[in-house]
């Protein structure tokens, strides 16, 4: 029963671990990727209020 359990745990633990590991990531992208967009509307802006 116990060595059940411990397989659980540690199989959901290993789970959260990478899941964590992907939204870290996720959120690194999409912050440079609006650093990046935000940066070429503030460099056309003057093409932009035309």
């Amino acid at each position: 029963m116990n060595e059940k359990i411990y397989k659980t745990m540690s199989a959901t633990g290993v789970s959260s671990l990478i899941l964590g590991i992907i939204a870290a990531i996720a959120g690194v992208v999409t912050g440079v990727l609006m650093i990046i967009n935000g940066a070429r509307l503030l460099k056309r802006k003057s093409e932009i209020l035309l």
